[in-house]
């Protein structure tokens, strides 16, 4: 893959990368509607996937937040044609990584030292590239290395990139500008948090130490000595990235004992811990070959408030949710409803969450749910289909919801999508006994 020597910095010059890879959608539209007047039944693909490709070209040089912020719209496979889900997801295995030089004059910058000098052996040639920051292999003292070093200038420019992509996401997500100040603030401080890698150390040991004694898991060791604010250095932790797992196994058995592992994982994190790995994309865990699940990346936690977890959870109860009077509470509680609405608002709304609640405490119902359950993935597709289409919600104020939504649904749909990749049956109340 080739390798980039030079990462914009500046607002400038980052800015000027999104202007021009904007001028390239402008010319995409242009070719498209040009096609349409000749024949009125062109599909829109061509104009997604030439759209998805030129946004994601231009986000990958960047690196960052920005591409980041692609990274998690395409574990959004409900809300994003198919062409953006493809190639944005790019975001979490493929991205050009720095060259050599830029590797070890960064690396300079942010220890003090040449990676060289460091450890006994260092290679300048990255294992993986996301979007913050990318991994390389190390030795010293005969234990074998990840060195995660952090892309120069992502830490400084998360605020000017946001601000750029703000305009995509409103009207991707029906939102007004002034009430969804508390979303990108949510967004911003997330993506602050995992540019801070001694956080993220800390943050590593603390939830593997904890989550230590739940079977077929796994955690690198972290070493503070050898990492910093903007590098990481942890065990080398050998196996295969989730996804190529899922693709490649066809043992039910197998499945279900990975499943199990990341369901009780994350079940202990959000009821026992009150915080959560909230990044479940498949690139952030591994399967070794005696078949545990790995964790390996711990930069975004999400702490859930007492305020929140109670009615949020509440809701899984059916009874509770079905209770109309129980129901109207929580809402209010959620801020998914308030005072200023008017009557049709709240019928809307009301019946909107009640539906999407339903959806997804589905799996709560049961002992035993089957992740590949074909009914239950109708449900959820027909749901966010129907109503990013639905011309009523469009004339509304979208904002809806605590901010906290953002990072939990985020967490509940990410782990739906890599149970449902694995074919994974699991036993929903088996955490408990961990507790």
């Amino acid at each position: 893959m080739k390798t980039i020597d030079k990462i914009p910095t500046g607002k400038i010059g980052r800015t000027g990368k999104l202007v021009s890879t904007g001028v390239k959608i402008g010319g995409n539209y242009l070719k498209y509607y040009g096609k349409k007047a000749f024949n009125p039944e062109f599909s829109r693909d061509e104009l997604d996937e030439d759209n998805a490709s030129d946004i994601y070209d231009g986000l990958k040089s960047l690196k960052g937040s920005a591409l980041k912020v692609a990274q998690m719209l395409s574990m959004e496979k409900n809300l994003l044609p198919g062409a953006y889900v493809e190639k944005f997801s790019l975001a979490q295995f493929s991205v050009p990584p720095l060259s050599a030089p830029l590797v070890r004059k960064t690396f300079k910058k942010y220890h003090g030292e040449y990676p060289e000098e460091l450890y006994d052996t260092f290679a300048t040639q990255s294992v993986n590239a996301a979007s913050i920051g990318q991994v390389h292999q190390a030795t010293k003292e005969g234990k074998k290395l990840a060195v995660k070093i952090q892309y120069p200038g992502v830490a400084e420019s998360i605020s000017s990139d946001l601000a750029m992509v703000k305009p995509f996401a409103l009207k991707m997500f029906n939102l007004s500008a002034k009430d969804s100040e508390k979303y990108f603030a949510e967004v911003e401080g997330k993506l602050l948090e995992e540019t801070d890698y001694i956080l993220e150390v800390k943050q590593s040991k603390e939830i593997s130490e904890a989550c230590a004694h739940i079977p077929n898991l796994k955690f690198p060791k972290y070493y503070e000595n050898l990492s910093s604010e903007r590098i990481i250095t942890m065990d080398w932790m050998d196996g295969i990235h989730l996804s190529e797992f899922a693709r490649q196994n066809e043992d039910e058995e197998l499945a279900n004992k990975i499943g199990q592992a990341l369901w009780d994982f994350y079940m202990y994190q959000i009821h026992g811990l009150k915080q959560v790995h909230a990044d479940p994309h498949p690139g952030n865990f591994l399967v070794d070959n005696e078949n545990n699940l790995i964790a390996i990346d711990f930069g975004c936690i999400k702490q859930i408030p007492d305020d929140f977890y109670e009615p949020y959870f509440s809701l899984t109860d059916r009874e509770k949710l079905n209770d109309k009077e129980f129901f109207y509470d929580r809402l209010y509680e959620l801020e998914i409803l308030n005072e200023n609405d008017t009557d049709k608002e709240k019928e809307f709304f009301s019946e909107m969450f009640h539906e999407m609640f339903t959806m997804f405490s589905t799996p709560f119902q049961s002992e035993r749910f089957d992740y590949t359950d074909e009914k239950f993935w109708k449900h959820l597709n027909d749901l966010s289909e129907r109503y990013s289409k639905d011309p009523e919600l469009r004339r509304m104020n979208g904002n809806r919801g605590s901010r906290h939504f953002l990072y939990m649904s985020r967490t509940f749909f990410g782990l739906y999508n890599l149970l449902h990749d694995l074919k994974a049956k699991v036993d929903i109340q088996n955490f408990r006994v961990y507790l």
